[in-house]
């Protein structure tokens, strides 16, 4: 009852998942990430162990496609089930569920994989892998976002829109991004304002983080804070709204 798109940017090693679905809070169940490691969405008559072992399984060395033939074959239920993933050198595989609700199915290629099931028809999977692949060069996240408008674009999830979400992970053990919207109209527009939001502030915050290497962090945040500062006069100054719906906080 949803689609998906599972990437790896090919430079940076950044992992990414994207997916939309007329269904409550699919963010909650369907993205599975871990940094350095690999990315896995599990969906259709979702099973959360396929994403939760599989990634398991992924840190232990294993190969997508064997993961995938093996987490398959001890579900009673895989007929019904629909899960991709990849790994941190770009390695992936998808199953389709022989059950699963037309339309359904995936598409693989190089550092990418894109399933659906429910959809309108293989459109919405193939325009939504065409335009991830148009948009080599742009940074991961806008190019999830472009690329799951375009499947919505060919028709989506033929029974509607309600939710969405957009996780990145770098290269440690907490996301970078993770944005969603469980419960709305349009979510796949809320996620791109949502996304516009932490452009203002939370993704320059989000540099000053600890990381394995750099266990404290940045913590002298003058530079960041001038960079933040920088951008809000350069906005008030075009007369650019901010995409939040509060206020902006001063540093």
């Amino acid at each position: 009852m949803t689609y998906s798109i599972v990437a790896r940017d090919p430079d940076s090693g950044h992992l990414g998942i994207a997916v939309a679905s007329r269904f409550f809070a699919v963010g909650g169940i369907v993205p599975h990430i871990r940094g350095g490691i690999g990315a896995v969405a599990t969906q259709a008559f979702v099973n959360p162990l396929n994403g939760v072992d599989g990634l398991a399984m992924l840190a232990a060395g294993q190969a997508p496609e064997a993961i995938v033939a093996e987490l398959a074959a001890r579900d009673e239920g895989r007929d019904q089930r629909q899960f991709h993933m990849i790994d941190a050198t770009g390695r992936n595989a998808a199953f389709t569920g022989e059950k699963c609700i037309d339309w359904a199915g995936h598409l693989v290629a190089e550092n990418v994989s894109v399933a659906g099931n429910m959809l309108a028809g293989p459109q919405v999977i193939a325009a939504t892998l065409e335009t991830f692949q148009e948009t080599a060069g742009k940074p991961l996240a806008e190019r999830l976002l472009e690329a799951m408008q375009a499947g919505e674009g060919a028709g989506g999830d033929k029974r509607g829109k309600q939710s969405a979400a957009l996780v990145i992970y770098r290269d440690q053990d907490y996301a970078w991004l993770n944005i969603r919207a469980d419960d709305h109209a349009d979510p796949l527009e809320e996620l791109r304002r949502l996304y516009a939001v932490a452009g203002e502030r939370y993704l320059h915050v989000a540099e000053t983080m600890a990381t394995r290497e750099r266990p404290s962090g940045m913590i002298d945040r003058r530079e960041i804070d001038a960079k933040i500062a920088a951008l809000e006069a350069a906005r008030l100054a075009d007369g650019r709204p901010s995409a939040s719906f509060a206020t902006p906080l001063k540093s």
